[in-house]
């Protein structure tokens, strides 16, 4: 029986989410960790350098545009079919956000960078948009674990290569000395290995779902303008409203932040129902678009929705939090880039791999909801190890053994986590629903990472990871309540 079971992650529709995996994971670490180094290095500063994970808001926010993504056909890849078509479409902006990138200096002009990497996490979220329907329209739920381990598995390789590759790169180049043509060569580098990706998904077969789309419906397109209009003024909104307290009312100034991206929001929304009162948008069209999906999941698991949804936006969050801020803290503990190349990115990584199949296989074998608790269990506790290595003296077997620790409970709890969100999924609304549960899943702890090194300012690195761990309990007591009363089908 288990024989059986291994041998599933050899078939053919099983491994090709090896190479889409890695495709999904190559930007990644482009956008948070590798960036974190490129900007320490050119001199930012430490509570501005975990501001810019709030890039990571594009893969909050991508519930947005991901009807566009169930509902919008692409029309000149329309050949490619409707998944393949978005999924080359966003690899082809990704190359490009990463040589746009590579040509920017933060030292110089930070606000070029902070576009060009914005740019860069919005193609990158809508790929993932693409690769979860796509993986999950491609096979049934028994599938899903072997698929997800794939998937991880390729993505973490990716994240190897975009990490440890990027860092060695730059090591190789010369990092001691600040210059922005080695940032430019690594990031031009990381853009050509998209081809991989793109490759894969012109040699791919579109999922057997039938879908009713109605390519020449002009709302599709007054959809996306409202869309796109609808965003650059929540960044706009969101630049010119000023926090009015100092670094040292870290926690006031966290609160008002918190505001502020709520009235945002409110704007965004505004904007919608604008676009429906002057008959710009049919009012039918955004209740197929944003609330049938929402209506379909309330529907399915009525009074535990809420619940649901509760896990969903914390589950990660211990982990998250605290990996915004890690680079920053291994360089600042004494260790060199290479260093940090090698054991952080490098054997961290195929921990993280190891992690993967261990929760795919857990999943399989023992069922989502266990997995699920034993991966956050093992996630926040790994932080506590953090905290350790903080007292310690800067020892590279220390090092290694919180790393490796670390990546196994992160790969495991992420494998585990993807299992459940393709269970929760309806088929009817794969793209919507799976960007709406992943937003959820990065909204608030994105948020909170964004503030992690003025945090860090306030209370030091020990605390701080202390506090990370702590976060993860009510995850752990609002999985044992719903194991109970609403489990996952396996």
């Amino acid at each position: 029986m288990i024989k059986n079971k291994i041998s599933i992650f050899l078939e053919k529709k099983v491994l090709k989410l090896l190479f889409l995996g890695f495709s999904s994971g190559l930007p990644i670490l482009l956008v948070f960790s590798t960036l974190s180094v490129w900007l320490h290095k050119a001199g930012i500063s430490r509570s501005t350098v975990t501001l810019f994970s709030w890039a990571g808001f594009a893969y909050a926010f991508k519930y947005l545009w991901s009807p566009l993504v169930d509902n919008f056909k692409i029309p000149f890849f329309k050949k490619l079919g409707h998944r393949r078509s978005w999924l080359l479409f966003s690899q082809i902006m990704i190359l490009f956000s990463l040589l746009a990138t590579a040509l920017t200096d933060p030292s110089i002009n930070i606000y070029l960078t902070a576009a060009a990497i914005t740019s860069l996490a919005i193609f990158s979220a809508t790929q993932d948009i693409v690769i979860d329907a796509y993986r999950i329209e491609s096979a049934p739920q028994n599938y899903q674990g072997p698929l997800s381990s794939m998937y991880i598995a390729g993505y973490r390789l990716a994240m190897l290569v975009g990490g440890a590759g990027s860092l060695w790169l730059a090591s190789y180049l010369g990092v001691e000395t600040y210059k922005q043509s080695v940032w430019m060569i690594v990031y031009i580098a990381m853009g050509a290995l998209m081809f991989i990706g793109i490759l894969t998904t012109l040699l791919s077969s579109e999922p057997a779902v039938k879908r009713n789309l109605d390519y020449k419906n002009k709302q599709h397109g007054r959809f996306l303008a409202v869309v796109i209009f609808g965003i650059i003024s929540f960044v706009f909104f969101y630049s010119i409203i000023d926090n009015p307290f100092s670094s040292e009312d870290i926690f006031k100034k966290f609160l008002f932040a918190g505001v502020r991206i709520v009235l945002c929001f409110l704007l965004m929304g505004l904007i919608m129902l604008l676009s429906i009162k002057i008959n710009f948008l049919s009012k039918e069209k955004v209740k197929k678009t944003y609330l049938d999906p929402i209506i379909n999941f309330i529907k399915r698991y009525g009074k535990f929705a809420v619940s649901i949804l509760i896990l969903i936006g914390l589950y990660r969050i211990a982990d998250v939090v605290m990996g915004v801020v890690a680079n920053i803290f291994y360089l600042e503990k004494g260790f060199d880039v290479k260093e940090i190349a090698t054991y952080s990115k490098f054997f961290g990584v195929f921990a993280t791999i190891l992690g993967g199949f261990l929760g795919g296989f857990f999943s399989l074998r023992f069922g989502t909801m266990k997995a699920l608790f034993l991966g956050a269990l093992i996630a926040a506790s790994s932080n506590l190890l953090f905290a350790w290595l903080a007292i310690s003296e800067a020892n590279i077997n220390f090092l290694i053994t919180v790393i490796t620790a670390d990546n196994i409970s992160s790969g495991f709890a992420g494998a585990a986590f993807v299992v459940y969100l393709s269970g929760l999924t309806s088929i009817k609304f794969t793209a919507t629903q799976y960007a709406l549960f992943s937003s959820l899943m990065l909204f608030i702890p994105k948020f909170i990472a964004g503030y992690s090194g003025s945090w860090v300012d306030v209370m030091g690195y020990a605390n701080f990871f202390c506090i990370t761990a702590l976060l993860g309990l009510p995850v752990l007591l609002l999985i044992i309540w719903l194991a109970k009363v609403a489990p996952v089908k396996n």
